[in-house]
């Protein structure tokens, strides 16, 4: 049996860094293809290193771009691969261009497709991210749900239940075997000067939040009304996207400690030891549940509703009295939530169905 691993941005190849591991110590017979939808690949090299992943076999480099010209772009360079190499089964993670475009493509070569993280569902059209992820669930031939909720999504959408595996969340597994890496590692926490659980970590970088003033601007007074209030270092590590938005629209802001973007295991060091998180990201409402850490998700809604069931985390949106409100709610409440994404053995879990089923 040959597997394909297709990955594209720096999440999946953290939420499938348990699975490439999980192939390895099997000594399955996979590769790993990466777009470079985000950066090349000489740039997420260093990643992979950081990781202590084996190299990608194949590399497109196909860049950033508007949506369907990155889709077009990556469909067509993943084809060719697919039919030289003929593997016996493909996995996409998540809900990017990558995850549509290769699932898209095996499935046109009738090559079966596994969709790691499948059943996420935000019910908001708006967001790419939406779209790519219904329409991968939709032609997979094996759903890998990470919670009983996801599974539940994907039945009520007509998708057999014999497609569906509940296998916990690979994000578990990442977070444990990653913070074992992060710690031969120089600490985040010394080098910006800071004080276990005596921050706040701050994420903030979704289109729909940073290229809309209004919000953009919300989150800003937000924050700052939160420094005023606790009188505590506001870390924002800032995409340069993020940052250019900032400038474009004016944006000023006082008491938030702008650093540049930090390495994954730097960011994973930070978010392990905060007071509390603030984000837009969905991996990282996930890693700070799993991690016992408070988290404030500045959205309208979420993905990930098992957080809020559990209580680790609480949507505010961008209007700067709620988002200080619900800091304050998050940090009354105990941390004593239970991790809802599963045992950490989800990769394995992932490799050994794909090889009892095509075995």
């Amino acid at each position: 049996m040959k597997i394909c691993i297709i990955l594209g941005t720096r999440p999946e190849i953290i939420k499938m860094s348990p699975v490439i591991r999980a192939c390895e110590k099997q000594g399955l017979d996979y590769f790993i293809l990466h777009t470079g939808q985000h950066y090349s690949y000489t740039m997420d090299r260093v990643f992979f290193e950081q990781l202590e992943l084996p190299e990608a076999k194949y590399n497109l480099d196909v860049g950033s771009g508007k949506h369907g010209e990155q889709t077009g772009k990556i469909l067509s360079g993943v084809e060719p691969v697919l039919q030289k190499e003929r593997p016996d089964a493909v996995l996409v993670e998540g809900d990017t261009n990558t995850v549509l475009a290769g699932a898209l493509a095996a499935t046109k070569l009738h090559i079966d497709v596994g969709h790691v993280e499948a059943g996420l569902r935000s019910y908001d059209r708006r967001m790419p991210e939406e779209i790519n992820r219904v329409l991968t669930d939709h032609c997979s031939d094996y759903l890998f749900a990470p919670t009983e909720t996801a599974r539940r999504i994907l039945l009520g959408e007509g998708i057999p239940d014999t497609k569906i595996f509940v296998t916990g969340n690979t994000i578990v597994d990442a977070v444990f075997q990653n913070l074992e890496i992060a710690k031969d590692r120089n600490n985040a926490l010394n080098d910006l000067h800071l004080e276990p659980k005596n921050y706040f970590l701050v994420t903030a970088h979704r289109q729909e939040n940073v290229d809309v003033k209004e919000r953009f601007k919300g989150i800003i007074s937000g924050l700052e009304l939160v420094s005023d209030e606790f009188g505590l270092p506001v870390i924002y590590p800032i995409h340069p996207r993020a940052r250019k938005m900032m400038n474009h629209f004016g944006l000023k802001a006082n008491g938030i400690e702008f650093i540049e973007p930090v390495d994954y295991l730097s960011f994973l060091q930070l978010e392990s030891k905060a007071k509390l998180v603030l984000t837009d990201s969905g991996g990282v409402q996930e890693e700070t549940c799993i991690l016992g850490v408070p988290c404030v998700t500045l959205r309208d809604n979420t993905e990930r509703p098992e957080t809020l069931e559990v209580g680790s985390n609480m949507l505010v949106g961008t209007e700067p009295e709620k988002i200080f409100e619900g800091v304050k709610l998050m940090l009354e409440r105990e941390n004593n939530w239970e991790n809802p994404f599963g045992d950490g053995k989800a990769g394995k879990r992932i490799v050994e169905i794909v090889g009892e089923i095509r075995g």
